[in-house]
């Protein structure tokens, strides 16, 4: 099967973005969407900050390190400020609403739900199969009481994180590029870039930077293709909601980001 007959159904998602498709409408986009997301992202912030302080009883080691609950939903929540940014983006520049950026919702939900699943027995099997140390020791992080009662929240709050990515990433930077062009070498590669470089982060990942970031561009070349096949972000949010659930409320690393796990995973 050819790719332009295996990406069909990623027309539902391009069509609403080729009436104003012009490369200076999304390069103004990315530019006012992340304004908008700077600018709520600081007033949230210092709302934070003026109630709590930079740090306090319920944000251990402070707001920004991800290594307490409340810490980690504050950093999880702050990613809806990205959705909203996309959200006024497209209705100014592109004329076209939020609802268009994510599919159809009936197919999302769907696709959503049949992905979910998949993916649950995967970390099962997973979890079943050795190796089961990973060259690490498994101990408690928070007590399972604790960790069940916060579940509801704390899936929430995952979901909100990796829906705005996807909605930056293989929904509106995707689609508008798609748009313009035919080749998925330019609207499937250069979002994963993207990705990639947006997970970059050599001042908390330290000589692990470099191999985060091109895992990250690997797993953003897999959603895009994943994305264009189904021709909604269903199964992209749904494959990255279950990898971050597995990596952020199950088995955490002694790192920032752990304060929500339920074990932490610790090497010699």
């Amino acid at each position: 099967m050819s790719l332009r007959r295996a990406y069909q159904a990623h027309e539902m998602l391009v069509a609403p973005a080729r009436a104003r498709r012009a490369l200076w409408r999304f390069a103004g986009g990315l530019i006012l969407a992340f304004v908008i997301y700077v600018a709520l992202n600081q007033a949230f912030f210092a709302t934070v900050f003026s109630f709590v302080g930079s740090s306090g009883s319920l944000f251990e080691g402070g707001i920004l390190t991800g290594t307490s609950p409340m810490s980690m939903y504050v950093l999880l929540v702050s990613f809806a400020f990205m959705t909203v940014g996309i959200g006024i983006t497209v209705r100014i520049l592109h004329n076209r609403s939020l609802r268009s950026v994510l599919g159809p919702l009936p197919l999302l939900w769907t696709d959503f739900r049949r992905v979910s699943v998949m993916m649950v027995l995967l970390l099962v099997v997973l979890a079943v199969l050795p190796p089961w140390d990973m060259g690490g020791a498994y101990v408690s992080n928070m007590p399972v009481g604790l960790w069940a009662l916060l579940l509801p929240v704390s899936l929430i709050a995952v979901l909100i994180q990796v829906s705005a990515e996807e909605i930056v990433f293989r929904g509106y930077i995707q689609q508008q590029l798609a748009a313009r062009f035919k080749s998925p070498w330019v609207w499937m590669v250069l979002p994963a870039a993207l990705f990639a470089l947006s997970h970059y982060l050599p001042q908390e990942a330290g000589q692990n930077a470099l191999k985060i970031a091109l895992w990250a561009g690997i797993f953003g070349l897999l959603m895009a293709d994943l994305t264009a096949r189904s021709g909604t972000l269903g199964p992209a949010i749904a494959v990255h909601l279950w990898n971050n659930i597995s990596a952020m409320l199950l088995v955490g690393l002694p790192d920032n980001l752990g304060g929500l796990a339920l074990i932490m995973r610790r090497f010699q």
